[in-house]
């Protein structure tokens, strides 16, 4: 029994994927293409992409969002849990890291599921509610530019039906959310949201400490 969430040094990291991660060669030769990259800290855990797949599954999601794409890893994970007719519309605004995730798509049998579209993501998602898409999508992924996270979200809540789910990535932001010396763009953008998330009646919410933090927001009815 414990009355907080426990830490993780790195023999009870370790330990916990030893356990719990089933994880594909596949998907694993995926984040070895990526970690070498100088933008590798970009990419989610291992833990967290068969997190996502486990609510994905829960919620019965056939639509799905992904803002924030990078090397392909969340869409990976994301497509292969949906249904032979799921979709999964992914925007990220690099045809240089994304094409690093492609091969692996292709592969896996998953890249006709992924609809990936290039350019500014709220371009994206004012596209898709332009073209009547209010309430059809059950999951969404925010994982992007901090300074535009609250404008992603608010898309992404007209965006997804009732009873669909909001997983926003970083929201601990390494620990700067903390930090009273840390007033970059990116963290205030994210304390911002993190405030404005506490108080939205408009979602049910959870802060969940696994990789940099996740917050899950569900859309009310």
């Amino acid at each position: 029994m414990s009355t907080r969430s426990i830490g993780l040094d790195d023999s009870l990291y370790r330990y916990l994927l030893t356990v719990s991660l089933r994880e594909p060669d596949l998907f694993a030769r995926l984040r070895q293409a990526t970690e070498n990259m100088p933008e590798a800290g970009m990419q989610i855990s291992p833990e967290q992409g068969q997190f996502m797949q486990l609510l994905v599954k829960l919620i019965g999601a056939r639509k799905t969002l992904e803002i924030g794409t990078f090397t392909g890893y969340s869409a990976l994970a994301v497509a292969s849990v949906l249904p032979e007719d799921g979709k999964l519309v992914a925007c990220d605004v690099s045809e240089t890291f994304t094409s690093v995730g492609q091969p692996f798509w292709k592969e896996a049998g998953v890249a006709g599921k992924i609809d990936l579209r290039i350019g500014p993501a709220v371009d994206s998602l004012d596209s898709l509610l332009a073209n009547g898409q209010e309430a059809s999508y059950d999951f969404a992924f925010i994982d992007a530019d901090k300074t535009n996270y609250a404008s992603y979200y608010e898309r992404c809540l007209k965006l997804v039906r009732p009873g669909g789910l909001i997983a926003i990535d970083n929201v601990l932001w390494g620990g700067s959310v903390v930090n009273e010396d840390d007033n970059s763009d990116d963290t205030r953008a994210i304390r911002a949201l993190n405030a404005v998330l506490k108080e939205d009646t408009r979602v049910d919410l959870s802060l969940v400490p696994i990789g940099d933090g996740l917050t899950l927001a569900r859309k009310c009815t």
